[in-house]
């Protein structure tokens, strides 16, 4: 394919999409990720699109938000590694609240199979992922539905989460910086995700190596009540997703990596599993509830907690 041919298709992508991750060009226009970048470039000198970290957006897309059809096709191998490794701190017995979005949604796939689970929801998707599931019991908030990620917003499911509290939150977003922590570019998403963390005595992000850097309108969760991080393996060039998860480990946020396996962007990338990798728990940082954090879980109720022992630490980010 000749670059003219590809930076065309590589534009109608964004187009259709509103996002693109830089690994999805490549797979879908099969050349390697530096081959895409440099299109890229070419194609935001000529004001067609404006790079982003892990990807290519639409002029202006700072402030825009992808549909769910979209996001569905975005970074899929590495929401679906992070969903494996993230189930795995779910255990029996739980309460839990999980927030809106297609990465929770592959979480929520995975938690059909805990026992004696309760989780707690404003995502239709994440609601319908577990209704054929026996043994989990699934509670909605109220709210207005927006149609474009199908969750449930406003006043209503803010209101419905008054007077909760569950062990812990499973939240996503558009972007997650050490400076800010985690944002979204819809104020009445932010809302509601911030109404889910004071919910929960621990705050668990999952967010893909695309979203790290990026930093969108309105903050939901600040750094400093982030818990625990799950994400992907950035690229070995991708400094800038390498550097913003050591500013994350820095500043006390523990960090467990998935390996998304398999081919991806025609380069040759070595398959790797899931794994966890121990890393130092850090000091309690403000805004955490006394009692539970890094080295406590906090008791699965909706009322009273009782911490007791974790036993599974997370992995040091620290780039081999």
């Amino acid at each position: 394919m000749f670059a003219a041919e590809r930076r065309q298709l590589i534009l109608e992508m964004v187009r259709a999409n509103g996002a693109v991750s830089l690994r999805e060009l490549a797979r879908v226009v099969q050349t390697s990720e530096v081959t895409v970048r440099r299109d890229v470039r070419a194609l935001e000198a000529e004001g067609l699109l404006d790079r982003r970290h892990g990807g290519a957006v639409l002029p202006g897309g700072f402030t825009r938000e992808s549909g769910f059809p979209q996001k569905s096709h975005l970074a899929t191998a590495e929401k679906t590694a992070i969903a494996d490794l993230a189930a795995g701190f779910v255990e029996e017995g739980e309460a839990i609240v999980v927030g809106a979005g297609t990465t929770t949604q592959e979480l929520a796939r995975r938690l059909a199979r805990v026992p004696g689970l309760t989780v707690v929801t404003n995502s239709l998707l994440v609601a319908q992922a577990l209704a054929h599931a026996n043994r989990v019991e699934v509670v909605m908030t109220g709210g207005t539905l927006r149609g474009s990620n199908y969750a449930l917003v406003g006043s209503g499911a803010e209101q419905s989460l008054q007077g909760l509290r569950v062990s812990r939150a499973f939240l996503s977003g558009s972007g997650l910086t050490a400076e800010r922590g985690l944002s979204t570019s819809n104020m009445l998403s932010a809302s509601v995700d911030r109404a889910l963390v004071q919910a929960a005595a621990e705050v668990v992000v999952l967010a893909d190596h695309t979203k790290l850097g990026s930093d969108t309108m309105f903050q939901t969760v600040p750094t400093d009540v982030i818990t625990r991080l799950v994400t992907d393996e950035p690229p070995a060039h991708d400094d800038r997703a390498a550097t913003e998860l050591q500013a994350l480990a820095d500043q006390g946020v523990q960090i467990a990596v998935a390996g998304a396996s398999g081919n991806q962007g025609g380069d040759d990338v070595p398959a790797r599993r899931a794994q966890r990798r121990d890393m130092p728990l850090p000091s309690p940082r403000r805004g955490q509830v006394p009692g539970t954090g890094p080295g406590l879980r906090a008791a699965t109720v909706l009322g009273e907690q009782a911490p007791v022992p974790e036993r599974t630490r997370v992995a040091d980010l620290r780039r081999r």
